[in-house]
C-alpha cells in the first residue's frame, strides 16, 4: 500500500493550516507527524483519512501500483475528538465493529478483552469506563483491525505511566506491513517511528 500526497494544502476561511506538502506514504514504515498543539497535525491526520477534503492537491492510494479508491476498511483510526458508543458493553462495542471491517487474524472477543487488560470491566456499559480504560479501548479497536493503515492522534490521552506502556507494547506487536501515521507532540508515542513530519515545513 502507497498514500501519495501531492502540492496538499488545507484552509480555512483564510488561513493555511498547511501547504505545498508532498509524502509518499508506504508500508512497513511509521510516521510521526509532529508539531506544537494547533499546528495542523489533525488536520493533516483527517486529510489522509479523507474525513476531511483538501482545499488543493491531489491524494491518491495505491495498492501494487495500481490506484485504489478508498473503501471504508482502508483505514483504521483513533482520536480524542472520536467518540464511542458508550451506551454499549465492550462485547457489544467489539460486535458493532466487526460488523463493518474484520479484526486481525487469530483476534477474537477474548484476546480482544485479554490485551486492553479490562475483562473485569467487560460487563459495564462505556459510559461508566474512565477516561483512560476508554482511550485503551480505542486504541485496541484501531490497533487490531485488519487494515493496511492505522492513523492514531495523540494515542496516549489520559492513560497514566502504566497505560503509556502497554500503549508501546501493543504498538511493537501489531505494525507490520502496514502504513502507521501518529500525531503527536509527546516523545514518548512515537519513539518507534523511522520516519519524523514537521508541520512547520509545511506553513504558507
Amino acid at each position: 500500500m502507497q498514500i501519495t500526497l501531492h502540492n496538499a494544502g488545507k484552509r480555512y476561511n483564510y488561513e493555511w493550516i498547511f501547504r505545498n506538502l508532498d509524502l509518499q506514504l508506504r508500508s512497513d514504515i511509521c510516521y510521526a507527524i509532529l508539531g506544537p498543539n494547533g499546528s495542523g497535525k489533525s488536520t493533516l491526520l483527517q486529510c489522509i483519512s479523507t474525513y476531511k477534503l483538501l482545499s488543493e492537491g491531489k491524494i491518491a492510494f495505491e495498492t501494487e501500483g495500481r490506484p485504489v479508491n478508498y473503501y471504508p476498511g482502508l483505514v483504521a483510526i483513533a482520536a480524542p475528538y472520536l467518540e464511542l458508543i458508550e451506551e454499549f458493553t465492550m462485547k457489544e462495542l467489539f460486535q458493532f465493529q466487526e460488523a463493518f471491517s474484520s479484526f486481525q487474524r487469530g483476534v477474537l472477543y477474548d484476546d480482544f478483552i485479554s490485551i486492553t487488560g479490562l475483562a473485569r470491566h467487560q460487563h459495564k456499559v462505556l459510559k461508566l469506563f474512565s477516561s483512560g480504560m476508554k482511550q485503551r479501548v480505542k486504541l485496541a479497536l484501531a490497533v487490531l483491525r485488519d487494515t493496511p493503515v492505522l492513523l492514531l492522534d495523540e494515542p496516549t490521552t489520559n492513560l497514566d505511566t502504566d497505560g503509556v506502556r502497554w500503549y508501546q507494547e501493543l504498538m511493537t506487536r501489531h505494525l507490520r506491513g502496514r502504513i502507521v501515521v501518529i500525531g503527536s507532540n509527546d516523545e514518548r508515542e512515537y519513539t518507534f517511528c523511522s520516519t519524523q513530519i514537521q508541520m512547520r515545513d509545511y506553513k504558507k
